[in-house]
């Protein structure tokens, strides 16, 4: 399934059905009066959030979508049906948006919804305008328009732990390592295409979603490589774990600076978020000067540090453990 993270849609709400104008024309019925009836209510636009669904790819291929309109009053006071709503389903943790940019609503809960255009009010018919002192209307009331409203549909993962790093640092074998996510797994750079989940189960029904995002690479957040993209996901997770590939013979704290300053320049929060620093590929020979100094600025920072081997398994179930623990902490 194709992963699809933003989408723009343009809505209309249901038009009001027109009230009626008649009289009632009976033979044994003199003076008959008005009968016209009211009109429907126009459907509603309400936006869901469904916890079945993972991706907003529905939206790519129809843009336009609308509720149905209220009909028209009938004689004998018969009142028009009113028109169906639309409910527009979207993963949970969607963000809902003006076609500007303004936040409507976070759907960052099952079911939770928002009614995002309002459906016309029905048309009232003769026979309701009726008064004391005008007992007979020729005329009726016509319903409520519509609402056109151009939404963006913006999504952002709810994991509780991102995997961050530069392309092949090994995000996608740590993830498929530690839960039961089968993410693609390469050795040339952006393998990942797509945010992959995983949940990691502790038994005793504890449990927590991973996250392996795109690599970063330098100018990700003004746009370079798939950064852009997809650094929105990391926003809600509670922590961010950092890999370094010790093993690239590139210089490990460079490394980990490169995708430090993106993480900054994208704002959010990210550069505030709890950090887990962690040195990949140790299973390979000549890493150890790389993963020392690693190791030191991550002493430097005070930051946790943990030397693995996603390959292997060396060392995992220790990060497990450090995730597990910041994800958790202040709970009961």
């Amino acid at each position: 399934m194709r992963f699809v993270d933003e989408a723009l849609v343009n809505v209309r709400s249901g038009r009001g059905g027109n009230g009626l104008v008649s009289f009632r024309r009976e033979k044994f019925v003199p003076r008959g009066g008005p009968d016209g009836g009211d009109g429907g209510r126009g459907g509603d636009v309400v936006v869901r959030a469904d916890p079945g669904l993972k991706t907003l790819l529905d939206f790519r291929y129809r843009r336009k979508y609308a509720a149905g309109d209220g009909a028209s009053g009938g004689k004998n006071r018969r009142t028009g049906r009113s028109g169906a709503d639309l409910v527009l389903r979207v993963p949970v943790g969607t963000l809902v948006m003006t076609e500007a940019g303004e936040a409507l609503a976070d759907l960052d809960a099952p079911d939770a919804e928002l009614m995002v255009a309002r459906g016309g009010r029905p048309g009232a018919g003769n026979a309701r305008l009726a008064l004391p002192w005008r007992q007979a209307p020729d005329f009726a009331r016509k319903g409520g328009e519509a609402e056109t409203v151009d939404l963006r549909f913006e999504l952002k993962l709810l994991a509780d732990v991102g995997l961050v790093g530069l392309p092949n640092a090994g995000k996608s074998t740590l993830i498929n390592r530690v839960s039961k996510a089968r993410a693609r797994v390469a050795d040339y750079p952006f393998t990942t295409l797509v945010p992959n989940l995983g949940m990691v189960s502790l038994g005793l029904n504890a449990s927590f979603v991973v996250a392996d995002l795109p690599g970063l690479i330098a100018g990700a957040a003004g746009g370079a490589g798939l950064g852009l993209q997809f650094l929105r996901h990391c926003e809600r997770t509670k922590v961010l774990v950092h890999l370094v590939d010790v093993a690239s013979g590139a210089d490990p704290v460079q490394s980990f600076r490169t995708v430090e300053r993106e993480l900054a320049a994208h704002g959010a929060g990210l550069e505030g978020k709890p950090l887990i620093v962690v040195a990949n590929k140790v299973d390979m020979p000549g890493t150890e000067a790389a993963c020392e100094a690693l190791r030191g600025l991550a002493a430097r920072r005070g930051l946790p540090f943990h030397a693995i081997s996603a390959l292997t398994g060396a060392g995992v179930a220790d990060i497990v453990r450090e995730m597990a623990r910041r994800v958790f902490a202040g709970r009961d």
